[in-house]
């Protein structure tokens, strides 16, 4: 099983992001991937088998979320041309729910889902 330090390095590399100041976000769509997919397939700890998936949710996690975005930016709506102006519409922003996510990811996670009550 990788370290949080090595799935954040590859994370990193994957999401083509080359400072650190999203490090503490990273790591948080990390972690919270883990916790979705301990969730979903109830386990403690996630397998190593389940590495590159918990990397490949996280990267849509990050960017479904719109992490390290200080503004959303979705279509342009509308453009004038006298005293320039440029609406944008925001609502087509991909935003998924967590289970929108995990709906990707259903065939490998339900390999290793336990049975529960």
């Amino acid at each position: 099983m990788p370290t949080p330090t090595e799935r954040l390095k590859m994370l990193k590399k994957l999401l083509r992001v080359k400072n650190d100041d999203n490090d503490e976000i990273l790591l948080f769509t990390i972690n919270s991937t883990i916790d979705m997919i301990c969730n979903y397939c109830r386990f403690q700890n996630v397998p190593k088998e389940l590495d590159n998936v918990v990397l490949n949710i996280a990267m849509d996690l990050y960017r479904s979320r719109n992490f390290g975005q200080e503004q959303i930016e979705g279509t342009v709506k509308s453009i004038t041309e006298g005293d320039v102006s440029v609406a944008f519409d925001t609502g087509n922003c991909m935003n998924l729910s967590t289970s929108d996510i995990l709906k990707n990811y259903k065939i490998q996670l339900d390999r290793y889902r336990r049975m529960g009550w």
